[in-house]
């Protein structure tokens, strides 16, 4: 008795581990550290499989029996059990058996009381009222930031003195004094040198608002990146690759809780209002993927299984891109193309139901006060005809070639911070690029104003009363005739702002590339739709002018007759906004829909395709990855594409482990070792699952438990369980034989063992290996020879050897 005595209080390997667990964090606590940085290196992707789910107390007990003392606690909760460390991956086997489990338990009830019934329709409605509230937050938030960004945006140039809370446009709504050539000046509005020095004309009124404009952009951009470092390291970037890494299963903790979805909507505004090259709708996803996992800890059906929170999180990435560009549709299909790795039918309809509420909240806000969604919403009245398709194409090689060259620079220049100095000093960098900006784009009136207004004056369908020089063409018709406007010969207003373009689209090709990837909220749709708008309305000025002066050639005659309205250079600029943005970030369905939506005609949808596809494809052959993807990769996260063919003939036992010289694959025996035996084996390796066999010498297989649930479960046996010490047996058998009297109580631990592991032999070929973990979203696999364990091939794996297929170092990429 006095060796079980000694044994039993040599507990402190066995207390420090379980206290690990409980100390690290949920998605509830939701607090991140500043300057930590992701360590993928310290443990094996050995995943938690555990098919033998029947009950939720299967999961709760731990399963710990013996022949003789025995306290039954299976009953009572243990924290930990059946959930995932921080940065691993699910089990989606596991999630979708619990879940069924849950749901066919539930429907059993339903029919024994009211009470039960009650209980099942309020479970089937939760999802639906899940949505509903997603869709208000989002489109709330989406409004607000909206409202506020242009607020800010307006403030580096000026304030109103009538209410300092208008903006330029709200200020001089009702004024009597605006003109259309002049609608942007007014007595209520005031430049910061007619509040300064009482004047607005002359060199040093133009210096004192060039000072006043860098100087509110640099403040900005200091207040996001600070706020960012010391608040929400997580709330940087686009947010859409590690969204698209969680949704195929990884858990990142805190990307997406409570401070995060703060500090990214505060920052967020303060970088779009800071004139970087930078736009807010993907951060926009980010937003809404945080309101959806937020809003899943109200609801125990979502709060506790990872797999259908996913779901959630695809529905929430709609209605991100549904209040982004206004385009509920376009954010379904982006959802389901871009982002979601696994969408059931059922997810789709819950995903528009979300859109569209996002998108309703949004409208009954009316944050730009002309009924629209967006800044951007444009109406083209003429049809495009069937030549117009050369130049349409022209712009999508154009986008491809931009999108290519973007993604190699881009990705260069972060892997360049990520590896120097220069990634120490992210405040340092973010005041350098906003400062370098605010210089350049000052002097040009289209890089001075926003990106989405100069999106909106871009694809504008010049007017008879439009006073921008992009409109300013001459005359030589009866405009009280009425119609469409013919074409016209460009002005000087026209040509100088093609000079001004020019100038704007190479500062917005430089300047995003170092933009991009910044620790503060960034988002790539805006700055790609803005070369590609530049890019589309200067081939369209030109071509407009072509047909004019050269109507009688062969290309022209037959449909482009003098006087008529032959070429929108709008339409150019919304094709090649697409372009860019389908070369950057390889969308083809969605971003389509997206554009129509933002048009609100069907007309243009093949000059959209042509453009898209041709966009894609020319990336495509210059490189294989989108942007999004190419930041998984260089991040390091486990994502396994789903989109691109293994064509290489390896087999399963050319990438197990483990691999010839190596050691012996670690196992536990089912019913020979001690407690002290498996406490050892976990002290000295670092795997988070381990293989059960019959005996060493046999080797064959019995199932696979969890290193988590290993720990946790002898824990919580020493503290609930008289008599178990380090000499006791541990069982994962179904029955444990009868023992000799005076030996310790033996622990049984067959609740935790999954005897359903899966398997495949060593001949299988990799190809059908690596679609069984797409498809299946595994972990891991064990590979057995005529019934016997030879190894096994975890995510991590599979990963690796897909680089090393690809002549890529798959060290350097991984787990970064």
């Amino acid at each position: 008795m006095a060796m079980w005595q000694g044994a039993m209080d040599n507990r402190g390997f066995q207390q420090g581990c379980f206290n690990s667990f409980q100390s690290s964090s949920s998605d509830e606590d939701l607090v991140d550290i500043p300057g930590t940085a992701m360590n993928f290196s310290l443990r094996d992707d050995v995943p938690p499989l555990d098919g033998e789910i029947e009950e939720d107390k299967s999961y709760n007990g731990g399963g710990i029996g013996s022949s003789t003392r025995m306290m039954d606690f299976l009953e009572e909760p243990i924290p930990g059990v059946g959930t995932y460390d921080d940065f691993n991956t699910i089990d989606w086997v596991r999630e979708k058996s619990r879940d069924r489990d849950r749901h066919r338990e539930i429907t059993n009830k339903s029919k024994e009381s009211t009470w039960a019934l009650i209980h099942s329709v309020s479970d089937a409605f939760s999802g639906w009222l899940l949505m509903l509230l997603i869709g208000l937050l989002s489109g709330s938030l989406a409004g607000l930031i909206d409202i506020s960004a242009h607020w800010m945006t307006d403030l580096k140039e000026g304030i109103c003195t009538e209410g300092l809370w208008f903006n330029h446009e709200h200020c001089c709504w009702d004024s009597d004094q605006v003109t259309f050539e002049e609608k942007d000046k007014c007595p209520k509005w005031n430049s910061w040198s007619q509040l300064l020095i009482s004047t607005e004309e002359g060199a040093f009124a133009y210096i004192v608002n060039y000072f006043m404009y860098v100087l509110w952009a640099l403040l900005f951009a200091f207040l996001a990146v600070s706020l960012v470092k010391v608040f929400a390291p997580y709330a940087c970037g686009s947010g859409i690759p590690e969204i698209k890494t969680i949704l195929s299963g990884f858990i990142i903790r805190g990307y997406l809780g409570k401070w995060t979805l703060i500090i990214k909507t505060i920052t967020l505004v303060l970088a779009v209002s800071s004139g970087l090259s930078l736009g807010k709708e993907g951060p926009l996803v980010h937003v809404a993927c945080c309101c959806g996992n937020i809003l899943c800890h109200c609801f125990n059906k979502y709060r506790k299984n990872e797999a259908k929170r996913r779901e959630v999180l695809s529905a929430a990435a709609a209605a991100g891109v549904s209040v982004a560009f206004g385009a509920p549709i376009g954010g379904v299909l982006f959802s389901l193309e871009e982002v979601s790795y696994y969408f059931p039918l059922k997810t789709l309809w819950r995903s528009f139901f979300a859109a569209l509420v996002a998108a309703f909240t949004l409208r009954s806000i009316n944050p730009f006060g002309n009924s629209r969604l967006v800044l951007f919403y444009v109406e083209f009245h003429t049809p495009w005809h069937l030549f117009e398709l050369v130049p349409f194409i022209l712009l999508g090689i154009f986008g491809g070639l931009w999108g290519a060259l973007f993604i190699r620079t881009n990705i260069a220049w972060c892997r360049k911070r990520k590896t120097t100095q220069l990634g120490k000093y992210p405040v340092i960098e973010v005041l350098v690029v906003t400062a370098i900006t605010a210089i350049l784009a000052f002097p040009n009136e289209y890089t001075r104003m926003s990106t989405s207004e100069l999106i909106s004056e871009l694809f504008n369908d010049c007017g008879l009363l439009d006073s921008s020089k992009l409109c300013d063409y001459e005359n030589h018709f009866n405009s009280s005739k009425g119609g469409d406007l013919p074409d016209r010969p460009a002005g000087a207003g026209v040509y100088s702002a093609m000079w001004q373009l020019a100038l704007a689209l190479i500062l917005k090709i430089v300047i995003t590339i170092f933009t991009f990837g910044m620790k503060i909220p960034s988002g790539l749709f805006i700055p790609s739709m803005a070369v590609g708008a530049i890019a589309g309305r200067l081939l369209g000025v030109g071509m407009e002018q072509m047909a004019y002066y050269h109507h009688d050639w062969a290309i022209f005659n037959s449909w482009c007759s003098q006087g008529a309205d032959c070429i929108t250079p709008g339409l150019y600029a919304m094709v090649g906004a697409a372009a860019c943005l389908g070369g950057v970030t390889r969308m083809t369905v969605s971003l389509v829909v997206i554009m129509f939506e933002l048009t609100g005609g069907l007309e243009y949808i093949v000059p959209l395709m042509a453009a898209a596809m041709t966009s894609k494809w020319v990336a495509d052959a210059l490189g294989r990855e989108g942007i999004y993807d190419a930041h998984i990769r260089l991040n390091g996260y486990p994502f396994l594409e789903a989109k691109e063919e293994f064509a290489h003939k390896t087999l399963a036992m050319d990438v197990m482990k483990p691999r010839r010289n190596d050691p012996l694959l670690t196992v536990l025996t089912q019913d020979s070792m001690t407690v002290e035996d498996v406490e050892t084996i976990i002290s000295e390796t670092t795997y988070s699952g381990f293989p059960v066999v019959v005996s060493r010498e046999s080797q064959r297989l019995v199932g696979f438990v969890l290193r988590r649930d290993l720990i946790i479960s002898i824990e919580n046996a020493r503290k609930k369980q008289d008599g178990v010490v380090s000499t006791s047996i541990i069982y994962f058998t179904e029955h444990s034989p009868p023992m000799p009297p005076y030996t310790p109580p033996t622990l049984k631990l067959r609740n935790i063992l999954d005897l359903s592991p899966f398997t495949v032999t060593d001949l299988t070929p990799m190809e059908i290996v690596v679609d069984i973990f797409r498809k299946l979203g595994l972990r891991q696999c064990l590979v057995t020879h005529n019934g016997r364990l030879l190894g096994i091939i975890t995510k991590k794996d599979v990963l690796k050897h897909i680089a090393q297929m690809a002549n890529q170092d798959p060290e350097s990429i991984l787990f970064n």
